[in-house]
């Protein structure tokens, strides 16, 4: 069976060629991991220039039977990093990035397991998280609620609405997936149970000043794509809403406890709300 066309790459004379899979050498079943268990995880990652923090990634899931990282084009050493990790495979998307929910459907759906551990390619798991997701009594109608701790400039994050938080990542394909929205991005959990974890993710989405910048337009970008036409905008809204925003994180949500970080969070979060209602605004516009 041909996989479906969004997931085929194109050879040079333009033929569907079929999406490009790495690290195909077998694999020996036997296995002393103390994390082996009768529940195979397909771990997926979706990566895009993640050389910084993938390699810390891919060794604290060493324990997964597969880790699937699917890779929108990165100019790199992400790809490098994940060659040297036995129990990876690479997939490379075709084609243009079609927003975080359908990509991670994507990847999804070329795991080779139907048990998904989703984890971003800033994202660690710690050594206690592990060993709880190794002795869980996996459940096909339950979806596995993950708590996170969120640093920035390498300072755990406990105020600005980033503590507490936490993120359903552990699934089974054959009953949940992730929505196809293109930003905030969700597992689906209807008519499911949700069973919230103990040990945390460590995430490290931001390690400078540059880091908001670029993710931010990024972000407002697939926002306003996202509801363009759908949804109304204008430069009033864009400043009320962003206000509101700053005061929220640094005021209501403590941000300025945390001293510089969450100044610069506060401001991330400002400039962010700012930016994406101020691009809807223009997409709007052009489709009138």
């Amino acid at each position: 069976m041909h996989p479906p066309a969004s997931l085929r790459s194109t050879d040079t004379a333009g033929y569907p060629t079929p999406l490009l899979l790495e690290n195909r050498r077998p694999r020996s079943r036997v296995s002393t991991n103390p994390f082996a268990r009768e529940f195979k995880i397909s771990a997926t990652i979706l990566t895009k220039n993640s050389a910084a923090r993938l390699d810390e990634t891919l060794q604290a899931l060493a324990w997964c039977d597969e880790v699937l990282v699917f890779d929108s084009g990165s100019t790199d050493d992400t790809l490098t990093l994940a060659r040297r990790h036995p129990n990876v495979t690479v997939h490379r998307l075709a084609g243009s990035f079609p927003g975080f929910g359908r990509a991670h459907q994507q990847a999804t759906a070329l795991a080779r397991n139907d048990w998904i551990l989703s984890i971003d390619s800033d994202e660690v798991v710690t050594p206690a998280l592990a060993r709880e997701l190794a002795a869980l009594p996996l459940d096909l109608h339950t979806v596995y609620s993950i708590p996170f701790h969120n640093y920035f400039n390498g300072r755990l994050i406990t105020s600005c609405g980033w503590h507490p938080e936490r993120h359903e990542r552990l699934f089974n394909r054959t009953t949940s997936d992730f929505c196809s929205s293109e930003v905030h991005e969700r597992v689906k959990t209807d008519q499911l149970s949700v069973q919230r974890l103990h040990h945390p993710i460590e995430h490290y989405s931001y390690e400078s000043a540059d880091d908001f910048l670029r993710k931010m337009r990024s972000y407002g970008q697939l926002f306003a794509h996202q509801h363009a036409g759908r949804k109304s905008s204008g430069p009033i809204k864009a400043v009320t809403r962003s206000t509101w925003a700053f005061a929220k994180s640094y005021f209501l949500q403590r941000g300025f406890l945390q001293g510089y970080e969450g100044l610069v969070i506060s401001a991330y979060k400002a400039q962010t709300v700012f930016w994406k209602y101020l691009l809807l605004h223009e997409a709007n516009r052009r489709r009138a």
